[in-house]
């Protein structure tokens, strides 16, 4: 689940306008983004390769309370830029991350950060089912696309510039899902 993170930004920000939408595109892979320094440090690890095919040990970016820590952090510090509302948005945005990862990933999410107490890992395993996790991050992009399309052309008054905003839009989700899939 790589590209359907976007989806959910663009779905959002066709009801959050307050919200700019680099904020979400952000906002929506946080804890990947986190998760680099760490990944390349040592700290934070993964196993296999391929769609779906890796066990990430992101024991503290993407443990349940770790995501917490991470999304109360990053509504806060939208709430100064963007209001309550703005705050409460990016950090619904930030957590929907680790929800759509729960969905989607093998029980390699731990509780904890490092796992701590060794608790059960979390992990429902779509991706074990490689064309329903693609058909998911597609429906996914497809109605994010598809929302934030609406809302530009209810927002813009010329027809031509949402058609070409939103076709960009979809143009970076498509890209997103291809290069997901196929590891580009």
């Amino acid at each position: 689940m790589f590209a359907g993170h976007f989806g959910i930004a663009a779905a959002v920000k066709s009801k959050s306008p307050e919200v700019p939408l680099w904020a979400l595109m952000v906002s929506t892979q946080l804890l990947d983004v986190l998760f680099v320094p760490l990944f390349v440090t040592g700290v934070e690890t993964i196993e296999g390769s391929g769609y779906g095919g890796a066990v990430i040990h992101a024991d503290y970016t993407h443990s349940l309370i770790g995501a917490l820590l991470i999304t109360a952090l990053a509504g806060m510090f939208a709430k100064r830029q963007w209001g309550n509302r703005g705050g409460r948005i990016v950090a619904g945005v930030v957590f929907s991350h680790w929800l759509l990862d729960l969905c989607v990933h093998r029980a390699d999410l731990p509780i904890l950060p490092s796992n701590f107490g060794n608790l059960p890992l979390l992990g429902l395993g779509i991706w074990e089912y490689s064309s329903l996790s693609i058909v998911l991050e597609g429906v996914l992009i497809g109605v994010g696309f598809l929302l934030y399309l609406q809302s530009v052309v209810k927002e813009r008054s010329s027809t031509g510039w949402a058609i070409v905003s939103g076709g960009m839009m979809g143009v970076l989700l498509v890209l997103a899902l291809v290069t997901d899939v196929f590891g580009i």
